[in-house]
Parts: C-alpha cells; structure tokens; sequence
C-alpha cells in the first residue's frame, strides 16, 4: 500500500530572482513512480531539487510526512574521474567510511593504558564500538564489496569494466556508474533528472528493470515518452510555473491533456461570451442612466458590473504559439541517394578495425535508421559517409544533385565565439533584423539572438542547428541523435516535419519513440558489420529484449545489406 512520503504546499520557488514554481500544491507518495514533464526550463530540475530538499521553498512549505532516504541523480552527476569504477562505488557511501575510522580509533584507544586501566572509560569505548558495530551492519559493511561488485552487474557493467578509469568510461557508462552508487545506498525515493541521457538501448532497457523493480517511489524527468509509458504511474505537467498531475503514463496524459484543453477551450469561449454580452448591457444602462438622469438605470448597470468582477474566471487555454516553427523545403535530387562498397575503416594509431566490408543502398525518401551499442562507431560511420574521414577501403557514393542537411549531436558545427545572428548570417546572405525575426520562429528572443552560442544550453544549441538545417533547403538528412536535448514538445515538432519530408534521411538515435514512428527500415551496426533487420523498430526492440533473455548477443551478419 503507497503511504505519502512528502507534500509541496503553496510552494514558490525561484532562481536567480526569476519565478519557476508558483503556488504549486501536490503529494508524493511511495511505491509510485511519476514522469515529470515540461518545456526546457520550465522548472522540472528545480522542482526535483525541492523534493529533495536540496532547493528550499521561497514561499510555501515542503512537509515530509516520515522519514526518507532519497537517492538524487542530477543530469550531469559528479564523479571521481581519477578513480576506477570499483573505488568510485567504495566512496559512495561516506557514512560508512566514517564509521570505518570510527571504529578503528575506538578500537585503537582501548589499547591505551589511560583507557584499558580506567573501568569508566573502557566501558564507554566498549559501548561506542558496540554501536558502531550495529551502525556498521545496518550499512551493509560486512557485506558491501559483494554488494557494490553485484551492484555494478545489475546496471550493465561487466566485471573486465571495473578496473576502468572513470575518465575512460562513455558517457553512458558514467551515467550507469553514478546510478550505481545511489542503489548502493539502499534509497527509499529515487529521484532521476534525465537518467537515461547518453544511455544506448540496452542501458534504457536495463533502466526499465532497475525502476520497476525498485520497491519504492521513483520520480524521473524524461524527454523519452517510449520510456515514460513504460514505468510510469502519473504524469506531474510544468506549465506555466503550474504543476498539474496526470493519472496513467505519458500516452494516457496526451489523451487526457488533448480533451481537458477542448474543454477548457468551449468553456472559456461560452463564458467570455457571456461576459462580453454583461458588460455590453452595463455600458448601455450607465449610458441611459446618464443621458437621461436615470439613477435607477446606472444603479443596475453599477449592480451588473459588480456581478462581472464576482465571476471565477476560468483561464484561457494554454496554446502552441511559441513551438518551434520549423519547415523544410524538400529540393528534387537523384533516384540513389548513396551506395557504400565494401567500405572499412582501421584506425591509423592503434590499428584497430572498426568497419570490414561494409555495403550500404539508401533510395530516395527512404528514412533509415542506424542502430547499434555505444561505441559500435555510428557517428564515425556518418563522418565518413559525409566525407569528414576516409575509409581505409572501399568506395562511398552520394547521388548527383544532393544538398546534404547534418545535424551533429556535438554541435560541433557550430562556432561558440560568434553570437546567434551571426551564426545564421555567417552562411546565409540576409539582414540582422530578418535574421531575428527568423531565429524567433525558434524561440529565440532578440536579447538571446545577441548572445554567443556558447551561453546556450543544449536544448538551445539542437534548436540553432535545426535552425541552420532548415536554411540548407536538403535533399538528404544525416541526424546524428537529433532528439538530444530537446523537450517533448520540440522533438514531436522535428517528428512531424520529418515524415513529411520528401527527401532521404540516415539517422542515428536511441529515442524508441523517434525511431518507432519515422524509420521505414533498420540497419544493424555491431562488431564491425552492418546488417539489415528483417522488420521494423519495434520489432528490432522485441528482438533485442528476448536476445538480452537468452543471454546471448545478435550473431554476426553477412555485411552486404544491398
């Protein structure tokens, strides 16, 4: 049965003077897991940080109903980079090493012949290692190097990865890490700020076991809906600085958003209708009343005004105006799109192999997607086919009249000196004020038009360079983890564009829900080879859930995919 762990009351909260909460009320319990959601910057890292307690409320309380061990992730979690994986999971409990020391002082000091020799003295040092002993325990300390090695499996890291420098480690393996060390601590609440960041599809995956497997409550923020409505309970909804709850996952709360703002929409209409009709009538009786010096007529139209300002408006709905405006004008090109033969690549310092034999036919208007573990060289294989690398073997083909569009999940196309209106002119021949009024079809506003890239944040930054992609007028997308950083609402915009899109596109995501609805066909990059699976997205997931069960990995293709 779920108990209720804490309640926000009235709670306002704000950063750098600017408001983020306001007058939020809402309950969180146990053995609950909820899905925050929202706009970038709507507020969704601060209202996990008032849970927490680490952000205290400016106005409002935060009451705890009992008391609760919470386990924090934040998006970009602290870690000992000098340190191998198994000495970053020994520090992740500091109180235990405190009890440690503890407990090897007391047992130092009842050597001394100042304590041994005093009756009083090594009673008290017998009761306090009797205490820390018990403390010891409850921490898990006899047992914990079993426990952090056991840990360490459970998230995906195998047993050849704990000798590992953590500066060495992915960025998905650092995000396995850090969640590691908070499971260890044996939390009663996880709180997850964008977990699954940098993760591939295995780490989602095991993700969606650690949760639904975690006895106790859970909120997470999220861009990845495919996640959400696999784990979720609830939805919390930042709008607004406004929090609003959702029963049931992120695909029940877009169905129950969509016909509560219908709703809202007839009511609204139906009341400033009528308050418009109120008001028409009051102006009409003052205006008798003054003409013809008729206190009865202004004392009814005083009476009707009053009854306006007594009626509990409902608001206006909240609508889509400042969605990014996004289009792309599809420019006629070649049948074949690009064809790679027998392409390989070895790195030239190590010798390493990477690519052996690798063929590849995207036509045009096909959507294909690359898939594959971190590290299996996806993003090597676009820079290559973008020419940015030569393959070692091999020939690489693009089609006569191509207009390639790329979007880097590094925005390393973009230059962080040079300020946004200069980013879209660098390329582009127009005006700094039709360059505003572009960019603000973005979100960007004329103040933020003037800052460098570099004061961007990465929601921010994938928002330039779609920018700057839709300015191309392609024929040909490579999106190198397009969803990246973006919100819900911005990535289901690029979506929607996208399917219209006349021309190819080769992509590279882990977002399920991305791939899900826009990849026509799926190709395989693992050890080296590329293959083409027999079927759609979803069905590739299935595959690779049941291989995950059988303890066995997809053997390896034949290269040739054409």
């Amino acid at each position: 049965m779920k108990e209720k762990v804490l309640s926000f009351n009235q709670v306002t909260a704000a950063y750098f003077d600017e408001p983020v909460l306001e007058d939020v009320t809402l309950a969180v319990y146990s053995q609950e897991t909820v899905g925050v959601v929202g706009r970038n910057g709507s507020g969704k890292s601060t209202l996990l940080k008032c849970l927490t307690g680490i952000h205290g409320a400016d106005a409002g309380s935060v009451v705890r109903d009992r008391p609760v061990r919470f386990g924090y992730l934040p998006q970009e979690a602290e870690l000992p980079r000098s340190a191998t994986v198994l000495e970053a999971m020994q520090g992740a409990l500091p109180e235990l090493d405190r009890v440690e020391v503890e407990l090897q002082e007391v047992e130092a000091s009842m050597g001394l012949e100042e304590v041994y020799g005093d009756p009083a003295r090594l009673e008290a040092a017998i009761a306090r290692q009797d205490t820390l002993v018990a403390r010891y325990a409850e921490l898990g300390g006899p047992s914990f190097q079993r426990t952090i090695e056991a840990t360490l499996r459970q998230v995906g890291l195998a047993e050849d990865s704990f000798g590992l420098r953590v500066s060495d480690l992915s960025g998905g393996q650092k995000k396995l890490l850090a969640l590691a060390r908070i499971l260890v601590g044996r939390p009663d609440f996880l709180v997850l700020d964008e977990p699954d960041n940098h993760l591939d599809l295995r780490g989602k995956q095991l993700l969606e076991r650690i949760i639904g497997a975690f006895s106790g409550g859970v909120a997470i923020v999220s861009h990845d809906r495919y996640l959400l409505d696999l784990i979720v309970d609830s939805i919390i909804e930042l709008e607004r600085h406004r929090v609003f709850v959702w029963l049931g996952n992120y695909s029940e709360y877009v169905i129950q958003k969509e016909v509560a703002v219908a709703s809202q929409a007839r009511h609204y209409q139906a009341q400033q209708k009528e308050i418009k009709r109120l008001e028409e009538s009051a102006k009409r009786l003052l205006t008798w009343g003054a003409v013809f010096d008729n206190p009865k007529f202004i004392t009814r139209g005083k009476s009707i005004l009053k009854r306006i300002d007594r009626i509990d408006r409902i608001d206006a709905p909240v609508t889509d105006s400042e969605t990014m405006d996004l289009t792309l004008q599809y420019r006629r090109g070649s049948e074949k799109v690009l064809e790679l033969t027998n392409v390989s690549f070895t790195f030239p310092d190590t010798g390493v192999r990477l690519f052996d034999r690798a063929d590849l036919l995207v036509w045009k208007g096909e959507r294909v997607a690359i898939v594959g573990p971190n590290g299996a060289g996806k993003s090597l294989l676009l820079n290559l086919i973008r020419g940015q690398l030569q393959p070692t073997g091999g020939t690489i083909k693009l089609g006569p009249s191509l207009k390639l569009g790329f979007y880097d999940q590094e925005h390393g196309n973009l230059d962080y000196r040079l300020n946004l209106v200069d980013t879209v002119r660098r390329d582009h021949s127009m005006t700094e004020a039709t360059a505003v009024s572009f960019l603000r079809k973005f979100q960007f506003g004329y103040r933020q038009c003037l800052d460098p890239v570099g004061a961007l944040s990465g929601g921010e930054r994938s928002r330039l360079q779609m920018a700057l992609m839709m300015l191309q007028q392609p024929n040909f997308l490579i999106l190198d983890e397009p969803t990246n950083n973006l919100d819900i609402q911005s990535a289901e915009i690029l979506e929607e564009v996208l399917l219209g899109f006349g021309g190819a596109i080769l992509m590279v995501s882990h977002d399920r829900y991305f791939l899900d609805r826009l990849a026509d066909r799926v190709v395989v990059l693992q050890n080296g080879a590329l293959r083409e699976f027999p079927g759609t997205f979803g069905d590739y997931l299935t595959n690779l859930a049941g291989s995950r069960k059988r303890n066995s990995g997809p053997r390896r293709q034949p290269v040739r995919t054409s």
